[in-house]
């Protein structure tokens, strides 16, 4: 049996490995052409977050991104006023997103640091953590998660989140019909192991470093989490769409991708925000 240690090594050498496909998949080049393009996700997460900051705007405030990746969606919150850090467990990420930054003229930090040390990699507090969308997964403790981003939140600072629904990923991913059928764990347990030795963004890179673990953790326990480090829970909603193809029914639609007309049987993501009390 591989120990977590082993899985999270296996898991950083996978994604550092993905890296020089993933510039050219985000569009990198493309993002630093156009001083205002902003990335997919944020564009989707700014009207889910921006209620829930002062002047309904992340502009002034200084922003927190885990788990970070290539830096893109980091670097859009810059683009929208924030002072952004990013930190990420992958150190190839985290070079590149240096050098993104650099040719973007974008004034950025980015950290490489495993989350559970994210305290003492990054001593600074925050007005806003954030975390995109594909991130909980890669995660096998969120209790740890939870404290630190306590930690790191500034008194009446907010956390946001969004990501597949824990249900979606429960549901058999390669059935092509319209029938959904459970067949992965809801709760947590024992990491997944996948040796797919592709990268989602493009298919046809073969990768070496082929094995990769993900953990599943149900919607109680990402709320609970939060709630047992001391946040304030101000925001929950599950949604209807999600923005890649998750299953083989789902359909394109303008805002991402759906079940088809009718098939409001499932949610695919959710998205939730919470506060740190001022007191």
């Amino acid at each position: 049996m591989v120990s977590v240690s082993g899985e999270i090594a296996a898991n950083q050498a996978n994604w550092d490995e993905r890296v020089p496909s993933h510039l050219v998949a985000y569009g990198v080049d493309e993002f630093i052409a156009d001083p205002g393009r902003i990335s997919a996700t944020v564009r989707d997460d700014l009207p889910l977050l921006s209620p829930h900051l002062p002047g309904r705007s992340p502009a002034g405030l200084t922003l927190l991104h885990l788990q970070c990746h290539i830096g893109l969606d980091t670097l859009s919150w810059a683009r929208l006023g924030a002072a952004v850090t990013g930190l990420d467990f992958s150190a190839a990420s985290i070079a590149a997103a240096r050098n993104v930054a650099d040719r973007a003229g974008l004034p950025a930090r980015f950290i490489h640091s495993e989350i559970d040390h994210a305290a003492s990699a990054c001593r600074d507090r925050f007005d806003v953590i954030y975390t995109g969308i594909g991130a909980l997964c890669w995660l096998p403790d969120l209790t740890r998660w939870a404290r630190v981003i306590a930690e790191l939140l500034a008194p009446g600072g907010v956390f946001y989140v969004r990501d597949s629904h824990p249900m979606l990923n429960s549901v058999d991913d390669e059935r092509d019909d319209d029938v959904l059928v459970v067949s992965r764990p809801y709760f947590a347990g024992r990491p997944l192991r996948y040796d797919e030795g592709t990268t989602y963004a493009d298919g046809s890179v073969r990768l070496t470093n082929a094995t990769t673990y993900e953990w599943q953790h149900s919607l109680s326990e990402i709320v609970q989490s939060l709630l047992d480090a001391g946040l304030a829970l101000t925001s929950l909603t599950e949604h209807r769409t999600i923005p890649w193809r998750a299953l083989p029914v789902l359909v394109r639609s303008e805002h991402g991708w759906v079940l088809p007309e009718g098939s409001d049987r499932l949610p695919l993501t959710f998205s939730l925000t919470a506060t740190k009390s001022v007191g």
